[in-house]
């Protein structure tokens, strides 16, 4: 009886300890919550509002390629829940990216989200970095699919002469984007200068270069 009993209590510590480790976001309680943009209450998404229509469900946002005419030759249009409400709780959304020849989309990360696009045109060096540093890379055509996990550093480039487009899609209503360069360089309050001089080992002056090319524009 005793071994019994030992084996009975650490079936329900597995199971605990399994229970813990495979937790994810809560199952929804009702069909749907439409995002409530106006409101005041803040929670972990949005309140839901009471009266709603089909047009919450529904978006052109990604029907045309945006202007790629800026300094990294690219631009993302989202398709998130605060362009489509109706993605509130349902813990899905999109986006385009589009790239002019030599475009990029500088390295950056989506703390709540995996990403897998889909090459629409064009063709594209894709690349992720793990946490032990280790870079993957592939040259991507028409047609091709393409995953980046959840929290690590990727990017993209157009090597091609013509231009690029994307749709990506994320396992998250609001999958969050963080560009590297502009979080270390462009904060506000800024990092502080030691901090970045002895991280990338260079003088202050480099690194007054990078923050003034890096500031937003008034």
């Amino acid at each position: 009886m005793a071994c019994l009993g030992k084996m009975i209590a650490a079936a329900v510590v597995a199971f605990m300890i399994l229970g813990i480790a495979s937790a994810s976001d809560p199952d929804m309680l009702q069909d749907l919550c439409v995002a409530d943009l106006t409101s005041d209450v803040k929670v972990n998404g949005f309140a839901c509002k009471k009266n709603f229509t089909a047009a919450d469900f529904s978006s052109k946002a990604l029907a045309k390629g945006g202007a790629t005419n800026n300094t990294v030759g690219s631009i993302v249009t989202p398709a998130n829940v605060e362009k489509i409400p109706g993605l509130n709780t349902l813990g899905i959304s999109m986006s385009r990216a589009d790239y002019a020849p030599g475009g990029l989309n500088p390295p950056h990360t989506h703390p709540r989200a995996t990403e897998i696009i889909f090459v629409l045109e064009g063709e594209l060096e894709v690349g992720f970095i793990t946490t032990a540093n280790e870079l993957f890379t592939k040259r991507l055509t028409k047609g091709e699919v393409f995953v980046f996990p959840r929290g690590l550093v990727h990017f993209q480039r157009n090597p091609g002469k013509v231009p690029a487009a994307v749709i990506a899609a994320f396992n998250s209503q609001f999958p969050g984007t963080q560009s590297i360069a502009a979080a270390l360089f462009a904060a506000a309050p800024a990092v502080p200068d030691e901090v970045l001089t002895k991280a990338f080992r260079v003088g202050t002056k480099e690194v007054g270069k990078i923050k003034s090319r890096l500031a937003p524009k008034k």
